[in-house]
């Protein structure tokens, strides 16, 4: 389980360290940042069901990834901006799971690969802190778009076909501070909870089956940043 706590103890460890001058925030102010983001997903998968059969016991899996971050802030004013996240497609392996007390003896592994972009809106606001550490809060909309969704060969061999995932929208939360270098260089931390919610649609033994995971991912972000 990966505690929150941990985050905001190196936020307060790095406001202790700061030292320095500080280059406040103002209206107009272009962040652009780009670097590490690693998405944990917080999966909870319902039961594999199967048309005409019902429920056949399985479940599925999520694994991690890490894709290049990027994200654009405008400040609107010294506290308030908006924010807008991207990054290249995060790729995920998709495991059946549960499978050993099942009839169909399809075997616990990997059952196929999923490709997603997560592009998240959000408003953030800065604390005054008068120093060049400057921690924030955000609350905003995601909307993830899943594409090129493939079953793994040895599933292939079982008669896995036609697999989609539907697209989600979600609320976003984060925290996080820059940590200015100087007038125009940061470096930026973050920790967000997505909601991002899908249902895998498929064809499997000539008949059509279903399962929906709450992905709900931890996302991390290390990145550095340029204001202009």
């Amino acid at each position: 389980m990966i505690k929150v706590t941990s985050v905001l103890k190196t936020v307060l460890m790095a406001g202790l360290l700061s030292a320095g001058s500080s280059w406040a925030y103002e209206h107009g102010d272009i962040i652009v940042r780009g670097g590490l983001t690693t998405v944990v997903p917080n999966d909870d998968s319902s039961a594999v069901t199967v048309d005409g059969v019902g429920n056949v016991g399985m479940a599925a899996e999520v694994n991690n990834n890490t894709q290049l971050g990027l994200n654009f802030v405008y400040m609107l004013d010294a506290n308030l901006a908006i924010e807008v996240l991207a990054a290249t497609p995060f790729s995920h392996d998709i495991k059946l799971v549960n499978t050993t007390d099942n009839a169909l003896g399809l075997g616990d592994g990997k059952l196929a690969n999923t490709k997603h972009l997560p592009p998240t809106i959000s408003l953030l606001y800065y604390f005054d802190t008068a120093t060049a550490l400057k921690p924030y809060l955000g609350a905003g909309l995601n909307y993830t778009v899943f594409f090129d969704e493939k079953f793994a060969a040895p599933r292939q061999v079982q008669s896995f076909s036609n697999l989609s995932l539907d697209n989600s929208w979600g609320l976003a939360v984060q925290v996080g501070f820059d940590y200015e270098l100087d007038k125009n260089w940061l470096l930026n931390t973050s920790l967000r909870y997505i909601d991002i919610d899908t249902e895998a649609k498929f064809d499997v033994l000539n008949t059509t089956g279903k399962v929906a995971v709450d992905i709900d991912p931890w996302v991390f972000s290390l990145m550095i940043g340029y204001k202009y």
